[in-house]
């Protein structure tokens, strides 16, 4: 990945409104009768509507939502996915290699991850992590139900028979989801599934939120006629932060298996610190991923730290046959016998993905993946990610050192050093400005001036804001002055 130059286009994230509005009034008000020809179309693309696009992938300075960007393989892929249009939906080895570099992909990122392929035989492309949330939980939604009903000897499918009928033949009066600091796409997961938004529970630990309040796990997954998933915050979207750390995994799983509990993992943008060597630099970045390889099912985004387009989510799981049952198209025969003949040379083990997924039709979003996995190796990405790292624990030195700023969360220990508070940072910073005025319009001060762009959120009830470094291009020498100049600016304009 060279990020030896950097493009004077990149200068700016953001076009500026002027170009936005040039744009807009450029855009057409009703449908052409005729066309405007291909000619036409080509020059209004490329000269209208981009100036008014915002430069999120390409620019390095683009702090705001977790998205990484594309590297020049991953665009050159995405482009060639376009060309050839294959829509991955079914296995046909006689007709198209797609589901063959899917299932090559997957295996790679399983080997980047350091989790065996072949404990993980459930393994898909989705839209995004909001996707994979849906796979992960409507599997375990089966699971859990179906332990129940075999414990009173019966045997159901929520899948087969829907959720009240089934929860009424396992004896269930509830299905609870225990996480900490819950992303927003988990919530909109258990509403896809069934089981609605006030079923996903926050156990997290008075005082470390993030963290599980273990106690309180155990008691609620005790509950008499209560089935649960326990979903694990992997970098918290806020801060970072990894609810497990240590044996906790362990400990988690040890009480998954106890209680009938679907262990699930949303890990958007935390998986990737699994590749991350054992040094002083990440000993504790290292401990808040491990012990994944226990889970039952992990969600993941490639868009994200792994740098390709939008969109692609990753759905790991362990139970294949499990997956098959709940989206299995049992009456689509045309899609099912199509790859009944193949060459004794292809292999028959790969399943059609439209039978472990939400998708029959699906974009061929294995190719970037694959693609950048094949050019840049796990040296590659562990080199991208310890840049990533590296930026932000330098932004939040910044912004320890400042007179201007405050790094949250405040320690609730007075005896943490400000050594220890940099190695929990992994590739966000929340902060604030202290000046209270200053702060409630940060946010949108320092994306005004168009040179880098952050993101706003809340801690304590009060506003802040947050640094995501997670573009490929991340360099500290060269983006550390600009972020300086920028807040340093944005700080001296109330004096």
């Amino acid at each position: 990945m060279n990020t030896a130059q950097r493009p004077e286009s990149l200068k700016h994230v953001l076009p500026s409104l002027e170009d936005i509005e040039r744009s807009r009034a450029t855009l057409l008000d009703h449908l052409p009768a005729s066309g405007i020809g291909e000619s036409t179309a080509t020059i209004h693309l490329q000269k209208d509507v981009l100036a008014g696009l915002n430069r999120a992938s390409e620019s390095p300075h683009y702090y705001g939502f977790v998205t990484g960007g594309a590297t020049p393989i991953a665009t050159l892929a995405d482009n060639l996915v376009t060309k050839a249009d294959n829509s991955p939906q079914v296995h046909l080895p006689n007709e198209t290699l797609a589901t063959e570099v899917e299932d090559r992909a997957l295996r790679m990122v399983c080997e980047l991850l350091d989790l065996p392929p072949d404990n993980w035989p459930h393994r898909t492309f989705t839209t995004g992590a909001t996707a994979s949330n849906v796979v992960g939980l409507a599997c375990g939604r089966d699971y859990v139900v179906q332990h129940a009903a075999r414990e009173k000897g019966n045997s159901v499918s929520v899948a087969e028979d829907g959720m009240h009928k089934a929860m009424r033949i396992a004896g269930l009066e509830d299905l609870q989801v225990l996480t900490t600091v819950p992303h927003s796409s988990l919530r909109n997961a258990a509403s896809i599934v069934g089981l609605g938004r006030s079923a996903v529970i926050d156990v997290g630990l008075e005082g470390k939120k993030h963290c599980f309040d273990m106690r309180e796990l155990e008691q609620r997954l005790r509950q008499p006629g209560v089935a649960s998933i326990v979903a694990v915050s992997c970098a918290e979207v806020n801060t970072g932060f990894f609810a497990t750390t240590g044996n906790d995994m362990k400990h988690l799983r040890e009480s998954c298996d106890e209680y009938g509990a679907w262990l699930h993992v949303d890990a958007a943008f935390g998986l990737l610190a699994r590749i991350l060597p054992a040094n002083e630099d990440f000993t504790h970045l290292r401990s808040g991923v491990a012990g994944l390889d226990l889970a039952d099912s992990i969600a993941g985004d490639a868009h994200k730290l792994l740098n390709v387009p939008y969109d692609c989510g990753i759905l790991l799981s362990r139970h294949l046959s499990l997956a098959t049952q709940v989206f299995q198209n049992s009456n689509a025969v045309y899609l099912n016998t199509a790859s009944s003949e193949t060459t004794a040379s292809v292999s028959r083990s790969i399943p059609s993905p439209l039978n472990i997924g939400i998708e029959n039709s699906r974009r061929f979003r294995a190719l970037p993946v694959y693609a950048s996995l094949a050019a840049y190796g796990r040296t590659g990405y562990l080199d991208m990610l310890v840049r990533q790292i590296h930026l932000a624990r330098a932004i939040a030195l910044f912004v320890l050192e400042s007179a201007d700023y405050e790094l949250l969360p405040a320690p609730l220990n007075h005896h943490v050093t400000d050594e220890e508070r940099l190695a929990n940072i992994y590739i966000i910073v929340i902060f604030r400005p202290k000046n209270e005025e200053l702060n409630g319009r940060l946010v949108r001060a320092v994306n005004a001036t168009r040179r880098i762009y952050i993101s706003g959120t809340q801690w304590e009830g009060k506003p802040a804001a947050r640094f995501a470094v997670a573009n490929w291009q991340a360099e500290v020498e060269w983006d550390l002055e600009v972020v300086k100049g920028v807040l340093l600016e944005v700080a001296r304009s109330t004096d």
